[in-house]
């Protein structure tokens, strides 16, 4: 898709534009290997060096950036650049994703009682299994694996190889990326004599609207009743989340993060990378935990957590600088034993 500095401006609406540059965008790229005709951004005061060597025909800048462009070279002044940015990207998606496919690739295998609406696509070697619903402009990738009774919403993307097990229900606007694995049975078991046996999982899995999950990220079916991911929920690559779990509205959850059977997120949670939430515990609303943060307790709304086991950020602070003391303490405390040792 190309653009023209001006159908730029009108996409973007900065609010100033410093030089200009009357050639056509071809590409979008990075400050440091952006050639000409390219457009980028800067946002981040550590690669500010890059700027004025940059390029691209375009940058994007923040609103108090203090630079010139150089001959044929325009900066456009925003609030949010990388925000600005996303929107072009965007605008390239919906470009590419008019020319994308529709209808069902001859080697995909799909149950007569399926229903799919208009614009919707299903890839080689997809299998879709009876009772399905597929929804307007939804897309199933290669060798994807749809179970009987799910529901795809409109507009939902399923990347190759994801696999839905059966009766899985995914909202409108859904991306969901490779290797995911939705509605597997948790991992629940009874021991009795000395032996574990397998507790049925006969529930389902529910993903609201506007949820992205990342790949091989993995979402257990409920024992009974619903695991539900709230809408607009973020989920990043290899991420696991158990059975009968609740994860509100708007929440993040970083990379290989992991929560326990029945623990419950509220709206707007944010688990850093290698978080765990132990089982059968509430998070409220706005709570923000740490990387490698240990939850084994209920947490009240818009506290900040870190450490294992998991503390407030005000103590965990304190707790890692006297943890720096310690050594000096036991040279300390040695010290005056063998002082008391000594004859008076």
């Amino acid at each position: 898709m190309n653009f023209t500095q001006d159908a730029l401006v009108a996409l973007l609406r900065p609010l100033a534009v410093v030089g200009n540059y009357d050639g056509i965008i071809r590409g979008v790229s990075a400050l440091n290997v952006a050639r000409e005709g390219d457009i980028t951004f800067f946002s981040n005061k550590k690669y500010a060096a890059f700027v004025e060597n940059s390029q691209a025909s375009i940058v994007l800048v923040p609103e108090n950036f203090d630079g010139s462009p150089g001959d044929a070279r325009a900066y456009f002044k925003l609030t949010n650049p990388s925000w600005a940015f996303a929107k072009i990207c965007a605008a390239i998606e919906r470009e590419q994703a008019r020319s994308a496919p529709i209808g069902i690739h001859a080697s995909a295998i799909v149950d007569e009682t399926v229903k799919i609406a208009s614009q919707a696509y299903i890839g080689p070697f997809a299998v879709v299994e009876g009772d399905s619903v597929i929804g307007a402009g939804a897309r199933v990738g290669a060798h994807c694996f749809i179970g009987r009774g799910c529901h795809i919403g409109k507009n939902t993307c399923i990347n190759p190889r994801v696999t839905l097990y059966a009766n899985c229900q995914l909202g409108e606007n859904v991306i969901i990326h490779s290797g995911a694995v939705i509605g597997s049975d948790g991992f629940g078991y009874e021991a009795m004599d000395g032996i574990h046996h397998k507790l049925p999982h006969i529930g389902c899995v529910i993903i609201e609207n506007n949820v992205e999950i990342g790949a091989n990220t993995t979402i257990d079916r409920a024992r009974f009743a619903e695991t539900r991911i709230g809408d607009g929920t973020k989920i990043d690559n290899l991420v696991q989340i158990a059975h009968n779990v609740r994860v509100g509205r708007d929440c993040l959850i970083v990379s290989q993060a992991g929560i326990a059977g029945s623990s419950t997120l509220g709206n707007r949670v944010i688990l850093a990378g290698q978080a765990g939430v132990a089982g059968h515990v509430n998070i409220d609303d706005g709570v923000q935990v740490a990387a490698q943060c240990g939850v084994s307790g209920n947490v009240p709304s818009a506290n900040t957590l870190r450490g294992t086991p998991a503390m407030s950020l005000g103590e965990a602070n304190r707790f890692y600088v006297l943890r720096k003391r310690i050594p000096e303490l036991f040279r300390r405390v040695e010290a005056l034993e063998k002082k008391s040792q000594q004859p008076q």
